[in-house]
């Protein structure tokens, strides 16, 4: 056996095995790179989804209706931002606070006796960032006035929604009913 050959191409499988071991130690640091990026991201998305605010969906729009069957506006201020913000409504045509809003929403439902309200499955949301979101639908209305007249109605909501405190608030809202 020439042992000056083996020496010779030693060298070479030395090479080869150490360009073997660089691609292993590269494909080892890449794969832990890999894992600790997925552990941050689940880390973020699982903080994101315990803030304690309520799920931004249909069903939360749902909730926000479901509140003024109550007929009772003060219990409508949780999801209303408290300061000088816009809301349309039906009748009258606008208020600048949500104090004002409460009033004179007040004055219309004392002539209810009885109301249904139902999201329709229109319903729109459109997250603008962590911190907003507005969403739209048609709401169906069927309530009984004091008189006994069945009222009949189907509106247009638009609302706009800032992230508070944890909570989901309007900061804008319009309601309006189609021309006969």
């Amino acid at each position: 056996m020439d042992r000056s050959r083996l020496c010779d191409n030693a060298a070479q499988f030395g090479r080869l095995a150490l360009r073997t071991r660089h691609r292993q130690s590269l494909c080892i640091v890449l794969v832990c790179i890999l894992l600790f990026c997925l552990a941050a991201s689940a880390r973020t998305a699982r903080k994101r989804r315990s803030t304690g605010a309520p799920a931004f969906d249909k069903a939360y729009l749902q909730t926000i209706w479901d509140g003024w069957e109550r007929l009772d506006p003060s219990k409508q201020a949780q999801f209303y931002a408290k300061g000088t913000h816009t809301f349309f409504d039906v009748a009258p045509l606008k208020y600048t606070s949500w104090s004002e809003y409460q009033a004179g929403v007040a004055k219309e439902l004392a002539d209810y006796k009885s109301a249904k309200f139902t999201v329709n499955n229109d319903a729109e949301i459109h997250p603008c960032g962590p911190e907003y979101a507005w969403a739209a639908a048609t709401v169906k209305q069927d309530a009984v006035m004091k008189s006994g007249r069945h009222d009949l109605a189907t509106f247009r909501w638009t609302a706009v929604f800032q992230h508070q405190g944890g909570k989901w608030l309007m900061v804008h809202e319009h309601v309006s009913t189609p021309q006969p």
